[in-house]
């Protein structure tokens, strides 16, 4: 099955460069499920809404995962337990956090599980993935080998841990949350697809999605700043997409993927 993941998708020209240019990318990579990142999807580039949710899912989206701003927007509130394609980290506390940390997909006739975990250097101290993610991966291989999994963290080296501690146990492991597309993507010893971080989608020209002046003048007097989502210029969709054997769960391929200036790269 081929897999096209996509990351976090920032602001109201996130939104729209999925709306608009999603098909064309499908039409040229044909994946058979498509999972987007969507934790910055708000005009505010903080969390997502249930609208925001319809019309990633409208534009041709199968899975919409989550990060350290899900419950930026307490809307998510009232429709996360309804939504059956939209996933949190999942280890988030379990006893008192709504909503899921994985979804399975149906892949012509194969099963794909979809998790979200959220790393924990220099982020919120959340229960501990790595545990939590051996317990659950047993649990799930038990139905399918075939396992993705979107690791929201700060640290590259937590991302390239979990990878390596999880190698032979899952399909991928694709790292989100910095905004900035690395160049590493690669299988790993055992066929566990990695890539550190898969970038961002959204204001190709900001910084991280941001409008440049306030983020430079936080810089220049260390004081608190209101950062904003630009709204002009370029738009981009970074992201990766790989091949994974339905059979064994192995990844075959994987490459990184950025739609820029009207051009797939």
């Amino acid at each position: 099955m081929r897999i096209l993941f996509i990351g976090d998708v920032v602001g109201n020209m996130g939104v729209q460069m999925i709306e608009n240019n999603l098909p064309k990318l499908k039409q040229e990579i044909k994946p058979q499920v498509t999972i987007v990142n969507g934790e910055n999807a708000t005009p505010m580039g903080r969390g997502i809404t249930q609208s925001i949710y319809k019309r990633l899912m409208g534009a041709g989206v199968d899975v919409v995962t989550l990060g350290n701003h899900a419950w930026s927007n307490n809307e998510i509130l009232d429709f996360i337990d309804d939504a059956k394609r939209l996933i949190r980290p999942y280890n988030f506390p379990k006893q008192t956090t709504p909503g899921k940390g994985y979804t399975m997909v149906n892949v012509n006739g194969s099963q794909l599980a979809v998790l979200n975990f959220q790393g924990r250097v220099f982020m919120d101290n959340l229960d501990d993935p790595f545990t939590l993610a051996d317990d659950l991966i047993a649990q799930i291989r038990q139905t399918t080998p075939c396992i993705f999994m979107d690791f929201h963290a700060e640290a590259t080296s937590e991302k390239l841990a979990i990878a390596r501690y999880l190698d032979g146990k899952v399909s991928a492991v694709v790292g989100t949350h910095t905004h900035v597309q690395t160049n590493d993507a690669r299988i790993l010893p055992k066929k566990t697809g990695f890539l550190t971080d898969a970038g961002m989608t959204g204001p190709a020209d900001g910084m991280l999605g941001m409008q440049p002046k306030s983020v430079i003048n936080r810089f220049l007097n260390q004081r608190p700043a209101r950062f904003e989502v630009l709204e002009t210029g370029r738009g981009v969709i970074a992201g990766c997409y790989l091949d994974i054997d339905d059979q064994t769960g192995h990844t075959t391929s994987i490459k990184t993927v950025k739609f820029l200036d009207g051009q797939i790269s």
